[in-house]
């Protein structure tokens, strides 16, 4: 259980796929990626992001070398920690088997090392399975630096990998009660905070604020940052925020995007917690794996 916090609270714990130990250096990538390779261990990702999890808690890294005794194509250098270079490669194989997870499934039972390792691989992955084609001129593009970067065939630009920033936000009422909203999509009785993406041109503040307004109708005030969390499904990357709002404002959900929104007790939110996962009637959470987890723990052991 989180110890409560004083003086505002702050998420319940590390992110949980913002944890990383391996050392990610551009030197690395650019001049020591080859040295890396003997001695190395690589791990295997299907195109669903599903890797082979051992015991249910750590990744399956395999020697580079059964893969033969210089980096394969397609291989990326996901960092190095002890002198040991940590690759990933994309397979062909279904991953739908036995001991095959994907990062929502396993990330919150994995290490700091592991957690980190395929956190990066699946984005990195992802990215260069999108990104075959100049932007500017549609000729092919090549992988290079170890996997950190994607030069043009025809005008020589360079591509590398992308993150969107998007904000997500414990909306509360500044005394015990949070704002929580459902998707249409999600499983009965699943609430979680507020999020959205930053547009070109707008302040992470500004997102804060068109966003909750957006989805559910309502002013916010005293913005403050949490943290971040990576969110590579694609390409996220999620902002943090706390801010608070007037429980007496009506609350109009965004047709289509928002199904309800709801103000809930801080009573009901540590039950909730407490329920490890499954919930309680009238409100299940976002799981742990997530930013918004670690944000709603923060907030419901906080003692104001």
């Amino acid at each position: 259980m989180c110890v409560p916090v004083r003086g505002g609270f702050q998420l319940g714990a590390a992110p949980v796929l913002s944890r990383s130990t391996v050392d990610r250096s551009e030197i690395l990538r650019n001049t020591g990626a080859d040295e890396l390779w003997p001695g190395g261990r690589i791990i295997l990702v299907d195109a669903k992001g599903r890797t082979r999890v051992e015991d249910g808690r750590r990744l399956a890294h395999q020697p580079t070398t059964d893969f033969g005794h210089t980096p394969v194509p397609g291989a990326v250098l996901l960092g190095a920690e002890a002198g040991v270079g940590y690759w990933a490669l994309r397979v062909e194989q279904d991953g739908a088997q036995d001991g095959w997870q994907d990062l929502r499934a396993a990330g919150a039972v994995l290490d700091d090392t592991d957690a980190g390792l395929l956190t990066t691989a699946v984005g990195l992955l992802g990215w260069h399975e999108n990104a075959r084609y100049c932007a500017r001129c549609g000729a092919a593009t090549n992988r290079a630096h170890a996997g950190w970067m994607r030069r043009c065939t025809g005008c020589d630009r360079e591509e590398y990998p992308r993150t969107d920033p998007s904000m997500i936000c414990l909306v509360h009422d500044g005394a015990g009660q949070v704002l929580l909203a459902r998707q249409p999509s999600w499983p009965a009785q699943r609430y979680s905070v507020l999020a959205g993406f930053v547009e070109t041109g707008e302040s992470l503040e500004a997102c804060v604020r068109r966003e909750v307004m957006e989805e559910v109708g309502v002013d916010v005030s005293d913005v403050r940052y949490l943290g971040s969390q990576p969110w590579p499904f694609p390409r996220s990357l999620m902002l943090g925020f706390a801010a608070v709002a007037d429980r007496s404002a009506p609350l109009r959900p965004a047709p289509g995007e928002i199904e309800e929104a709801r103000w809930f007790t801080r009573e009901q939110v540590r039950a909730a917690l407490d329920a490890d996962g499954v919930g309680v009637e009238g409100l299940r959470l976002p799981p742990s794996v997530s930013i918004a987890y670690g944000m709603l723990t923060g907030w419901a052991h906080h003692e104001d």
